[in-house]
C-alpha cells in the first residue's frame, strides 16, 4: 500500500463523504482510498455507509473486500445483517467477508446464507464455499497461489482448472449446478480473454439467478471486449431486468467506452431507477477516462496535491 500522509487521507474521506459532491468525483476519491488502504482509509469508507445511494454504499463494500483487510470485518458485519440496507449492499457487504477470506466469518456466512432476500442468501453460500476453499488450500499448504486471474481483482471464487470453452460454458449455463462451480467456470472463460470465451460468458446474462447475471455482467465490464456490447445493452434496456444487474451492465459498458455505449449510458441518465441512473453517469465518467490521456482513475490524490498550489 502507498504511505501518505493521514492528512491527505483525511481530505480524500471528506470528499467520499460530502454529499454536496458530484457522485462521479465521490467514487474517484473512494477508489483512491482502497489503492492507499490503512487505518484511516478504512474509517472514512466505513463512516460512508450512512449515504442514502445504495449505488455508492455496494461500492464501499466492494472497496473493503478488495482491500483485504480483516479490520474491515466489524463493519461490514453489521451492513450484511442491517436489513435496512439495500439488497445490493448487503450482497456486497457479504461478498466482501468473501473476498477478505478470515475464517472468523464462517458463522455470520452460514446464518445469512438462509436469508430471506435471495441474492443476500446465495452470496452468503459462495463467500462461505471461497472462505472454506481458502482453509482447506492453507492445510494442504499449496504454495502456488495463483490461479491465472490476469486482473487485480480479488474474484467470489477461484477459477476452475483448465478446461475447453465448451465445457467451460456447460457448467457456466448448468442450472442444476452450485453457483460456486458455476462462477468458477466463469472466471476461467474470463481469463481465457478471447472472442470466443467472451460470448460464451455473454449467453449467461441469461441465466436463471439475478446475481449470477450481474456477476457475468461484471466480468464482461473487466474483459472490455466490443462483441458483448449488444448483450450487456440488451439487459440494461429491460425494464423488467434486476436494477442490480441493468446497474452492472451500464457499469460495463463504461468500461468498454465506445461511442455506442456511450450514447446508450446518456439514454438512461434519467432511468426511473436510481441505481441504474446513478449507476450511468459514473459509467459515463469512466468512458471519459477511458478515452482520455489522464494516467489514472482513482486520481483523488493528484486533485488534492493540485489545489494545494
Amino acid at each position: 500500500m502507498v504511505q501518505i500522509e493521514d492528512s491527505k487521507v483525511v481530505s480524500i474521506g471528506e470528499v467520499l463523504n460530502n454529499r454536496e459532491r458530484p457522485l462521479k468525483e465521490r467514487f474517484r476519491a473512494l477508489f483512491t482510498l482502497r489503492n492507499i488502504g490503512g487505518e484511516k482509509a478504512l474509517e472514512s469508507i466505513t463512516r460512508c455507509f450512512t449515504d442514502d445511494s445504495a449505488l455508492l454504499k455496494h461500492e464501499l463494500a466492494y472497496c473493503l473486500g478488495q482491500m483485504q483487510d480483516v479490520r474491515a470485518i466489524p463493519a461490514l458485519t453489521k451492513v450484511l445483517a442491517d436489513t435496512e440496507q439495500e439488497p445490493m449492499v448487503r450482497h456486497e457487504a457479504a461478498e466482501a467477508l468473501g473476498a477478505i477470506g478470515d475464517g472468523s466469518v464462517e458463522e455470520i456466512l452460514l446464518q445469512y446464507s438462509k436469508d430471506p432476500v435471495i441474492e443476500v442468501a446465495e452470496t452468503c453460500e459462495i463467500a462461505l464455499e471461497r472462505v472454506r476453499w481458502l482453509k482447506q488450500k492453507a492445510a494442504n499448504e499449496k504454495t502456488d497461489s495463483k490461479d491465472g486471474n490476469p486482473y487485480a481483482s480479488v474474484d467470489p471464487t477461484p477459477a476452475a482448472d483448465g478446461r475447453s470453452v465448451e465445457e467451460l460454458q456447460r457448467i457456466l449455463m448448468d442450472e442444476s449446478d452450485t453457483l460456486f462451480n458455476r462462477y468458477r467456470a466463469m472466471f476461467a472463460l474470463r481469463n481465457l480473454q478471447s472472442k470466443e470465451a467472451t460470448l460464451a460468458l455473454a449467453t449467461g446474462l441469461k441465466g436463471k439467478s439475478a446475481l449470477f447475471r450481474h456477476e457475468v455482467a461484471f466480468v464482461l465490464g473487466q474483459l472490455q471486449e466490443e462483441c458483448s456490447i449488444p448483450f450487456l445493452v440488451e439487459n440494461l434496456r429491460d425494464p423488467a431486468e434486476n436494477e442490480m444487474v441493468r446497474h452492472e451492465c451500464a457499469e460495463a459498458l463504461g468500461a468498454i467506452a465506445t461511442d455506442e455505449c456511450t450514447q446508450v449510458l446518456n439514454e438512461y441518465l434519467k432511468d426511473e431507477k436510481r441505481v441504474v441512473k446513478e449507476s450511468c453517469e459514473v459509467a459515463l465518467d469512466m468512458c471519459e477516462y477511458e478515452n482520455s490521456p489522464e494516467f489514472q482513475y482513482a486520481d483523488g490524490l493528484v486533485k488534492l496535491t493540485t489545489n494545494d498550489h
